[in-house]
Formats: C-alpha cells, structure tokens, sequence
C-alpha cells in the first residue's frame, strides 16, 4: 500500500462508495478460519509475539465499582506488565516493555493521568454517552472535551447505531465528524458496536463512514455487548482499512475489544492483523488491544516458557 504517514484527515463522503460496498459472508468466515488454521506461532517466537501484545495493549477498567485506588494500581501495572525476573530471564531485562494507553471512564481521567506521569503512556477516555451512545449531542461533545481538559490523549468515541441500522451514513458521518473535531490534537477511536449492526456489509460501510469522518482507529465493540470482537468482523474492517488506504493514501489503525481474555487469541488477532495489512500494522500506532484480564493470561504464558510452569490465576489479580 502506497500510504501517508500523516494522521488521516478524513475526506468528504462518498456515499457511491459506501452504497456499493458488498460482503460475502461466507468467504469472509472461510478465510478467517484458514487464515489461523495455516498460521502457529510456537515456543521463543511465541514469546516475543507475546511481548509484542503487551505493547499493543489498552489495559481497561470500565466497571462500576472502579475507584480512584483501582485505576492506580493498574497505572503501576501498566508501567511494569511483567515481572522483571521473568524479562531478565527472556533476555527481555532492557526493552521497554509497557501498555500502549491506559482506558478509564472519564471521571478516572485526572486520577489516571497523575499516576501514568512522565511514564509516556497516554490515558484513553470512553466517551460520547459509552456505551449506548444514547445521551443528548451536545452532552456527548462535552464529555469529549471534559476528558481533554483533564488530561486525556485518546478518546474512544460510540457511534449512534441506529444511523448505521438505518442506512443514514450522512448522520453518522456528521456525528463522527463533529467528534474528531472536539477530539483536536487527542486521537479518536471510534467504536461500532458490532455484535448490534445486522450484518456484515453494515460493519464495512460504517467502517468507510467513520474513516471519511476523519477517525484515527476504528475499534469493534465497547465490551458491554453480549457480542463483542470476533474474527470474521475484524476481517471485514481490516479489509475496509486496507481499501481505503489505497483510495486515499491513509493508514487507519484498528482495535477489536470485548471478550479477547487469552494469550492465543492475542496471537490470532496479530496473525490477522500481519497477513491482511502487513508488519506495519503491528504498532500501537495502528492496532491496539482493548483487555482488562488478557494480561494475566499473557504472563501467565510467559512463565510457563520460562518455567515449564503455570501460575495460579490469584498471582495476577490486576491484570
């Protein structure tokens, strides 16, 4: 792909493009399905893979008990995601192994910024009425700014469902576009909710919606739906974010969320990610993972390489 590093500006919409999109369902599963099936990633390979997850990773708390004692915790979590025995004896003691952005609640924005200082990692805040997306325009906008006014580097913003569910892409790219321009200089990742669009071809269009309005990530689901990031969705958005770079020259990045709790379904998602848009989509400047518990899981797997064995869950409890 001949691509622009810059960030994407978005574009005008181009509503012949999205009304032409078509997706073939079953190929689409096929192709997910072979694509893992030909691909395994094994012993001191996996754990560098491994590695590499962790530095794609948004390490997330969205719960309603979180309190300002549980999101500093996950900040020093974040900070050190492994213990230094274990990356001494990987031979991994001197690489900067951390979280690629911290994900809060708004609210827990102030608290997490004074606990990520100086750490280079950004804090993301949901935002626009997360998850539902269902609060009145003007309060969504404000949340946005409120978040960036305490601190906050990344925003990830809900679209209205309904717009996509209804075919009303100049809606949604409006409501998109107003977002990003509240986001200014912070990054937006645009969530799609996809366990509630109604097909396939929904996710690719709103896919081309969101990035013609200008999003920096589009980012499957918020974690709160009772279907969150599968593989096949994740197909069809790769493939949107590949048709449009080579449309516009720009490079969109990507974040499945909800439900990825296992170190191999890490390595599923990144041997997607490196079969369908190439090495450079490796980054955190172009993929992340939205985890609350994949890191337990991850360093869980790192122990064993080292040990040949597991450790209990409990030793993990941030994670």
């Amino acid at each position: 792909m001949n691509a622009n590093n810059g960030r994407n500006p978005g574009i005008s919409l181009d509503l012949d493009w999205v009304e032409s999109a078509r997706v073939n369902r079953s190929a689409i599963e096929r192709r997910a399905a072979t694509l893992l099936a030909r691909r395994t990633v094994k012993q001191a390979w996996q754990a560098a893979w491994l590695l590499r997850a962790i530095t794609l990773m948004d390490l997330t708390t969205l719960q309603g008990d979180d309190t300002p004692g549980n999101v500093q915790r996950l900040c020093a979590k974040a900070r050190q995601p492994v213990r230094s025995d274990l990356l001494e004896a990987l031979g991994a003691a001197q690489l900067p192994v951390k979280v690629a952005a911290v994900c809060v609640y708004h609210e827990m924005v102030p608290t997490a910024v004074r606990a990520l200082a100086h750490s280079g990692i950004p804090v993301a805040a949901v935002s626009t009425g997360f998850p539902a997306g269902m609060t009145p325009f003007d309060l969504r906008v404000k949340e946005i700014e409120y978040s960036i006014e305490m601190g906050a580097q990344e925003i990830d913003i809900v679209i209205s469902r309904r717009h996509a569910l209804t075919g009303n892409w100049r809606a949604l790219y409006e409501e998109v576009k107003a977002f990003r321009e509240a986001c200014g200089d912070a990054h937006m990742k645009t969530i799609l909710e996809t366990g509630e669009l109604a097909t396939l071809r929904q996710v690719y269009q709103a896919s081309l919606v969101c990035m013609m309005a200008g999003a920096d990530f589009i980012k499957t689901s918020t974690g709160k739906a009772t279907v969150n990031a599968t593989l096949p969705v994740g197909l069809v958005m790769c493939r949107a974010i590949r048709d449009y770079c080579e449309r516009t020259g720009y490079k969109v990045g990507f974040k499945p969320a909800g439900g990825i709790r296992a170190a191999k379904q890490s390595l599923d998602w990144m041997i997607l990610m490196k079969e369908e848009l190439g090495d450079e989509w490796l980054q955190p400047n172009l993929f992340r993972f939205g985890a609350s518990s994949l890191l337990a899981d991850i360093e869980r797997q790192l122990e064993h390489h080292v040990t040949g064995a597991y450790s209990a869950s409990f030793r993990h409890p941030m994670a």
